[in-house]
């Protein structure tokens, strides 16, 4: 674990490099502990994969004092869990929080999927087979960022890791499936974007008017599927009635 200020009005909490359920469980329970202390002079907090960032007021508090805060949050967190591990080990929860289970469908035709081809020989993989490992992995939302609605998600198969492009695109349509590194994710609206296309989904992943307004929440499970061209523009068309 590390914890260092990030700028001169925040404070950084990090759990480990590396994308796992185990470092996000932390995370969300510490970002749990922390909204509990309903302290004022913490203005807001950034869970991400493995890290927390605490915003607050540099007038009202300072690093040390907000790391004096959480320290004892912490301690009691890891203590928790070595209890746990050691008393029943196979009891500890797969994901930090209990999510609902949704079907995102998608299209892989060539107009959606820019990258596919690209994805394919840099993997060393046929396209069918690149469709295949990512329609039928399961996926977890871990947070929300970058964009309103941008769902990361973890579970992306290994052997289609493949690095973001060197050059973002100016403009990604709305309802494009990208992945990067080993994540995957949805872009809600249109924007720049700079990771590998391969598919894209006629549903609506944010909307502002809706409460909550995003279509996925941290922690929700995730399965992406497969959808021909006809149904997308069936599905495109109910979408825009309603």
């Amino acid at each position: 674990m590390r914890i260092a200020p990030a700028s001169d009005s925040s404070l950084f909490i990090s759990f480990g490099d590396s994308i796992s359920l185990e470092a996000h469980r932390r995370v969300i329970s510490l970002f749990h502990a922390v909204k509990r202390l309903r302290d004022p002079r913490i203005h807001s907090l950034h869970p991400a994969y493995s890290s927390l960032l605490i915003d607050f007021d540099p007038l009202q508090i300072t690093h040390a004092e907000v790391e004096k805060l959480v320290e004892p949050l912490i301690a009691e967190r890891l203590t928790a869990e070595t209890r746990i591990a050691e008393s029943s080990p196979s009891n500890l929860p797969p994901n930090p929080k209990a999510g609902g289970q949704i079907e995102i469908p998608v299209c892989y035709d060539g107009e959606f999927a820019p990258d596919l081809a690209a994805v394919a020989q840099r993997c060393s993989l046929a396209e069918e087979q690149v469709i295949a490992l990512h329609s039928g992995a399961d996926y977890f939302v871990y947070f929300l960022g970058f964009a309103p609605g941008f769902a990361y998600l973890g579970g992306l198969a290994s052997p289609l890791h493949v690095p973001r492009l060197s050059t973002p695109r100016k403009q990604v349509t709305a309802g494009s499936v990208g992945i990067a590194g080993a994540q995957t994710g949805l872009y809600p609206n249109h924007s720049p974007g700079g990771w590998q296309l391969i598919g894209r989904t006629p549903l609506s992943m944010f909307d502002a008017s809706s409460r909550p307004p995003s279509r996925l929440q941290p922690g929700d499970r995730v399965r992406f599927r497969r959808i021909d061209r006809s149904e997308f523009d069936r599905l495109a068309r109910l979408q825009a009635s309603r």
